[in-house]
């Protein structure tokens, strides 16, 4: 191995040359405190930067064992040394001149969720940190010297400044761990309790703008109803109060633009830790919890929707449906039940976003068609018996329809951003008014599909077999787009990137067509568990910008894949 001296003259020595002979410099060198390694290089300057890390051992690290010595600990940290290396970092790439990243360090970026990543690897022995460097050029010629410095005096004053323990903000580190333990705790506490959600009081709901998932300055602060006020004593030692919603069917009413969307949102994101600061800290949602909506035009392959369409004219299976072009209510169906086969517990809804004649259909409607000549049945139909048999529990957002209040748990009202328990109240509106729909008579709610992906459903090879993400919301599959924007709880670029290269590794270590989609996904996420979240990229060391998503979005990009065939 080289040392730093020589990886200086190195680049000195190249200073003038064409683009190309950055290629020398692949390799490893022996800098003071850490190992650099130089894996791939940029073809030219336009391309993507190139990619690099740093090994620094633990011992030379110091960052005490005891914030080490759990997953959940080690990614707190992990997630802190990301951060760290990224500020560091900032300050220099402001300096760089230049297009796109010319001369600039980049590390993953965290938004306000804490991930699991691979930018920051804690192993047994060693740290290492996985970055890219736009190398420098004025046109096509290697400017050696400005290489030079960023790569033997910048970088190891970021590597030393981010990935040492003495010059680490030693007390927000050990707040960032203190806190993601006192998350799990709760999260833990919501089965104890049988909640499916807990959201602390002085939680700040509403965010900055569309554009940033920061806290909005002088919000209203979240109260709790005083009769769904529960106490936490968090491992820190605090004791928190907040709203715990019970399992069952939950309904948030309330006129428009009073907080209701807002409040389901911040659920949705409950199913990921916050950093200290975003205001979401504490609100905690089952991990397991999917939002669903409609999806017009998305594919279906073989979904069992009959719970909730059947007797369609033609008299098509829905037991096995398949369309290239769901309609609003056959995508909500399809995105119910596949969220059931990915092992949801908890359904989170808004009726912005879902069709009306799935959530629906009054008296009056009833009246006039007859139930044979409508093939759907309103998930109002449905909601009490999923449940009831399947533990599954339901929050809806409903401004506009009170037939729910006959099949709801509890019923919480956003006033103004304050949150009020009206249950009683809806309940006794319910019983009174004359408006009578027809009740349900079905107890049961239907069989989840077991469905078994088939390995020709991935048979493109050559270029044609490559995944890319562009973005959070599209991946590539050759030229076959996967559209993935309407999966509401994927929060950073970098789960988009994970799932496309589990998916790659999915189709050639995974299936066997004897395993169904949610065995084989757990088989994948076992082995992720056991060997890191790294071990599925076939290139060692990188790529760095992996988060992991949860199995729920996994399963979701799956079946948006218009490629997908199922066993029959």
């Amino acid at each position: 191995m080289k040392s730093a001296k020589e990886f200086e003259g190195l680049l000195k020595s190249l200073d003038g040359q064409k683009y190309g002979a950055y290629k020398k410099l692949q390799g490893s060198y022996q800098f003071r405190n850490f190992q650099l390694s130089v894996d791939h290089i940029q073809v030219d300057p336009y391309a993507p930067p190139s990619k690099m890390r740093v090994n620094i051992k633990r011992e030379t690290a110091g960052i005490p064992a005891k914030w080490l010595d759990t997953k959940d600990k080690a990614i707190a940290v992990s997630d802190f040394l990301t951060r760290t290396f990224g500020e560091k970092a900032q300050p220099f790439n402001k300096e760089t001149k230049g297009s796109g990243t010319n001369g600039k360090i980049l590390i993953d970026r965290c938004g306000q969720e804490i991930l699991e990543r691979t930018s920051v690897i804690i192993k047994e022995n060693e740290i290492e940190a996985r970055f890219e460097v736009g190398l420098p050029a004025a046109g096509r010629k290697i400017l050696g010297k400005e290489a030079s410095r960023i790569l033997t005096d910048v970088l190891p004053q970021i590597v030393e400044e981010s990935l040492l323990y003495r010059n680490l903000n030693q007390k927000a580190l050990q707040q960032q761990v203190t806190l993601m333990l006192d998350q799990v705790f709760i999260r833990e506490e919501l089965a104890h309790r049988n909640l499916v959600a807990f959201v602390a009081n002085d939680s700040i709901l509403p965010r900055r703008s569309g554009v940033s998932d920061k806290p909005l300055k002088d919000a209203v602060v979240f109260k709790s109803p005083e009769n769904f006020t529960v106490e936490m004593h968090l491992p820190s030692g605090r004791t928190i109060t907040g709203m715990g919603i019970p399992e069952g069917v939950s309904l948030i009413v309330g006129g428009g633009f009073h907080g209701k969307s807002t409040l389901l949102h911040a659920l949705e994101r409950g199913v990921y830790y916050h950093i200290a600061g975003d205001g979401r800290e504490m609100i905690i949602t089952r991990q397991d919890a999917v939002k669903v909506r409609a999806e017009d035009g998305r594919s279906i392959e073989k979904v069992n929707i009959s719970a909730f369409i059947n007797n369609l004219p033609g008299k098509k299976d829905t037991t096995q449906f398949s369309t290239e072009n769901a309609s609003g209510s056959t995508s909500q169906a399809a995105n119910v039940v596949e969220a059931l086969e990915a092992e949801s517990s908890l359904l989170l809804i808004d009726e912005d976003t879902s069709a009306t004649n799935f959530m629906i259909r009054d008296s009056r409607m009833q009246e006039l068609v007859a139930s044979e000549k409508e093939p759907i049945t309103p998930f109002t139909n449905k909601v009490r018996p999923l449940y009831d048999t399947l533990n599954v529990s339901t929050i809806l957002i409903v401004g506009g329809s009170g037939d729910y209040f006959d099949v709801a748990d509890q019923i919480l009202m956003m006033d103004e951003y304050c949150l009020k328990d009206v249950t009683n109240t809806a309940k006794s509106i319910a019983n009174s008014t004359g408006y009578q729909r027809q009740a349900f008579s079905q107890k049961e709610f239907g069989r989840i599909p077991t469905r078994i992906p088939l390995k020709s459903s991935f048979s493109h090879s050559g270029k044609e077999q490559r995944l890319k993400a562009q973005g959070r919301h599209k991946i590539l599959y050759g030229h076959d787009p996967i559209d993935i924007s309407g999966l509401e709880q994927l929060v950073d670029d970098s789960q988009t990137n994970c799932i496309a290269r589990m998916i790659d590794f999915f189709q050639n270590h995974i299936l066997d067509e004897k395993k169904t989609l949610i065995q084989a996904t757990d088989q994948m996420y076992n082995y992720i568990e056991d060997n890191g979240l790294d071990a599925i990229s076939p290139y060692s060391g990188h790529p760095g910008n992996l988060a992991l998503p949860r199995k729920q979005e996994f399963c979701a990009a799956l079946n948006r894949y218009r490629g997908l065939k199922i066993r029959k």
